[in-house]
């Protein structure tokens, strides 16, 4: 299944996202974890130092290969050059599993105790005045679009800060998408962004409210958001140690319940390939008419193979859950 944390800047999806990751891992559940935000914390927040933070290899910075493994030999890809970010898989494709070995893990994976960490990469001074942070998320795109995850295995995702996510179809490759929002009216208005879009595409939204000290707190967050409030993270002497290069003691009761709800949430949702793959099409061909065509100098939407069914049935053999991940 895979998990997108949202929300506004500060709301502290980066550090939800790490402790929802490392709770799954504890479990023995095989869990990838992706830096996609601009501001890459994740790692810290899984516990790297900087240093080690360095020693991840990004995704962006080997697009080409990533490409040019994906496409395999479909015939309907002429070339490494002719895949944009939205680029589906189809006959010939090779797709992805989150678990046993392929070239993507190989060179861009990273275990921190069980959390199998990849990054987009940061925004470089290259970047500055010529490109936008979506083209780091491309790489992301491509691998969501062509895993085939099972039941039991898990790919936690960071993404940009605020409603950013809808400038691709990004936000419609999650099976469940937690919006973080902090008990202030700032807090709730990425909320209100999202509710409409997620909507409109079927989407599984639900809030997780954070930094709620107080029932007046969750009270609000009721008011905002509703029924969509699905749990609630108060303050922790636990995460503020660790902040601090602290590592001692657990994390607090409530706070390890709290993270299984999120679980137990992403567990009782079923996974619709069909709904998957109709969608990815469709963003394809929004982003062909848009600019794609036009970049490559093809008409990309012969890209999509009608031919092909997306998830387990694109595999030799089904899917069973699994315990294990490895590089």
């Amino acid at each position: 299944m895979r998990i997108a944390f949202v929300g506004k800047g500060g709301s502290g999806k980066t550090t939800l996202s790490a402790l929802f990751a490392q709770h799954l891992a504890r479990s023995s559940a095989p869990v990838v974890a992706i830096d996609a935000d601009i501001n890459q914390h994740l790692g810290a927040a899984l516990g790297l130092d900087e240093d080690e933070v360095r020693e991840v290899v990004p995704l962006s910075t080997r697009l080409g290969e990533i490409k040019e493994y994906l496409r395999g030999d479909n015939p309907r890809i002429a070339s490494a050059d002719a895949m944009v970010k939205t680029t589906p898989p189809g006959r010939g494709s090779r797709l992805l599993r989150p678990v046993g070995p392929n070239p993507v893990h190989a060179r861009h994976v990273r275990d921190i105790d069980g959390v199998q960490l990849m990054t987009t990469g940061v925004f470089a001074e290259e970047d500055l005045g010529v490109a936008c942070y979506h083209s780091k998320l491309g790489a992301v795109e491509l691998y969501l679009n062509h895993l085939v995850d099972g039941p039991g295995e898990y790919v936690v995702v960071d993404m940009t800060a605020g409603a950013d996510s809808f400038a691709s179809g990004l936000f419609t490759r999650f099976d469940m998408t937690f919006l973080v929002a902090e008990p202030t009216r700032k807090g709730v208005s990425v909320y209100r962004q999202y509710k409409d879009h997620a909507a409109e595409f079927g989407v599984p939204l639900a809030v997780v409210g954070n930094k709620v000290t107080s029932e007046d707190d969750r009270l609000f967050l009721k008011e905002h958001v509703g029924d969509d409030l699905l749990v609630c993270f108060g303050h922790s002497d636990w995460v503020r140690a660790r902040e601090q290069g602290r590592h001692t003691g657990d994390l607090e009761p409530e706070h390890r319940l709290a993270l299984e709800e999120l679980r137990t949430a992403v567990d009782l949702r079923t996974k619709d390939w069909e709904k998957f793959q109709r969608q990815a099409i469709e963003f394809h061909v929004r982003n062909a008419r848009a600019w794609a065509d036009r970049a490559t100098g093809q008409d990309l939407s012969a890209q999509v193979d009608p031919g092909f069914q997306h998830g387990p049935a694109a595999l030799s053999e089904p899917l069973t859950a699994v315990t294990t991940v490895s590089n």
